[in-house]
């Protein structure tokens, strides 16, 4: 990092916008065990409130007593990952990826049934032109399930698989026509 850089030590947190904060609390504190660390009143009769999500990471939610509902395929992905379409809206928040440890994805999986919530199979994403293995190789980079909160938010627990290194940066991003445009490099 140059001198004249922003010192960037991954995400304070994430805030998204529940319909019910009590369910969300509910969800949050004991389907996926995640301590409230946080309450704010706000005026006008808002509530911001906060969940440790580990690693001193944390997601929090907002409510608001006007807050226009849902909107699947707009402000987030209309479907599940695998099952439909996983579009949404420019400057919309499309899914929130929880790291959680390779050796317990298949257990949390099952957990999470268990509590019944719908999840997907456990996917194996690597660089085939699919970019979904049916097995484990040594290509695939990370494992994912995919489930949503009570507001339809869509949660992804993902597991690395392996270290990422220089040649896992290999395309070119888009620009609003769909070019591919290399990117400017920063000294």
């Amino acid at each position: 990092m140059s001198d004249d850089g922003f010192e960037l030590r991954g995400i304070n947190h994430l805030a998204l916008v529940s319909s019910d904060m009590a369910r969300t609390v509910d969800f949050y504190t004991n389907v996926l065990g995640m301590p409230l660390t946080k309450t704010l009143e706000i005026p006008g009769g808002a509530q911001h409130f906060f969940f440790d999500c580990g690693n001193g990471d944390q997601v929090a939610f907002f409510w608001f007593p006007e807050a226009p509902p849902h909107a699947p395929g707009l402000a987030g992905a209309a479907d599940l990952p695998g099952r439909g379409g996983i579009t949404s809206a420019h400057g919309s928040m499309n899914h929130v990826a929880f790291d959680v440890p390779p050796e317990r994805m298949e257990e949390y999986v099952q957990r999470l049934r268990g509590r019944g919530v719908e999840v997907t199979e456990i996917i194996n994403h690597d660089d085939s032109p699919t970019t979904i293995a049916k097995e484990m190789h040594a290509g695939v980079f990370i494992r994912s399930a995919y489930f949503r909160d009570p507001d339809g938010i869509l949660l992804e627990f993902a597991c690395w698989t392996r270290e990422l290194g220089p040649e896992d940066v290999s395309h070119a991003p888009a620009d609003a026509t769909g070019r591919r445009v290399e990117p400017a490099t920063t000294g």
